[in-house]
């Protein structure tokens, strides 16, 4: 009998590491780390003299309203995770909504035109690489407003990538779908629509991946500096009040939220690039 359960066991493990059970793998050994890691985050955190509160002081602390309640909201910035997300959410759609059209214009024009690439290539490599809160004083100082200032730090953030894989996809139209058109005597409208965004299409979702990415991470830390309603300005006024708790349980669904970001527009990618698999 024992025998037959030891059996079954080594069975069941098997099928879940083997290559022949991907799905069962990919569910089961995220799981593994996640208590791994919180087994190992109880023990280092649940002396009194620890840094940082244990994951167990984490729950009890932010239980309620945090975790079973994030929809409250007693106004001014006292709001709950909800509303909080929410308000760094519609900065980061306002922002990135503009980053994509204007990127993927520039991206277009630059790619298309040898001498456009000349000229603005080069300061766009150096433009690309001044640390998004490095913008914030001066989108300050032009704008005047907290809000503004904040989006246009996301927008700053999130062009470059977008610029430089569309200017990238549209280079690497391939020879022969340039040389067709020619045959074809397509107008500059139809090669624009039938030829030219159709190949780019994979580069530009790269690069809308990465820039979804660098626009939540820049909408974090601005708010830190504007203040205001929205996920930054919590994590700070948090730290400034002493509550790790609320700063941990923040931070969680900031990399939750981060996430489901990406997977729509991976998921966006997937519905509109053939063959699409990442």
């Amino acid at each position: 009998m024992a025998t037959n359960i030891e059996s079954s066991k080594n069975n069941f493990l098997s099928s879940i590491f083997s290559g022949s059970n991907k799905s069962a793998r990919k569910i089961v050994a995220p799981l593994v780390g996640l208590a791994i890691i919180l087994i190992v985050w109880q023990i280092l955190c649940s002396g009194e003299n620890a840094s940082l509160p244990s994951p167990t002081k984490v729950i009890q602390e932010t239980w309620n309203p945090l975790i079973i309640n994030p929809f409250f909201d007693n106004g001014g910035t006292d709001k709950g995770l909800f509303w909080q997300i929410f308000a760094s959410l519609q900065r980061v759609a306002v922002g990135f909504t503009l980053a994509t059209i204007v990127g993927i214009g520039l991206g277009v024009l630059v790619g298309s035109n040898p001498f456009m690439y000349d000229a603005l290539d080069p300061i766009f490599q150096i433009l690309r690489t001044i640390p998004p809160l490095a913008w914030l004083p001066i989108s300050l100082a032009a704008l005047k407003q907290a809000d503004p200032s904040a989006i246009f730090v996301i927008f700053i953030t999130a062009i470059w990538p977008i610029v430089i894989n569309t200017t990238v996809g549209v280079q690497q139209i391939p020879q022969d779908y340039r040389n067709v058109s020619r045959v074809l005597q397509l107008s500059k409208t139809e090669y624009f629509l039938n030829i030219l965004i159709p190949s780019a299409v994979p580069y530009i979702f790269t690069g809308l991946r990465i820039g979804i990415g660098l626009s939540w991470l820049a909408i974090v830390a601005a708010e830190m500096l504007v203040g205001g309603v929205g996920i930054g300005f919590f994590i700070w006024d948090a730290y400034n009040s002493s509550r790790l708790s609320q700063i941990i349980v923040a931070l969680i669904y900031v990399g939750v939220v981060g996430l489901l970001l990406d997977r729509l527009v991976s998921l966006v990618s997937r519905l509109v690039v053939p063959g699409e698999q990442k």
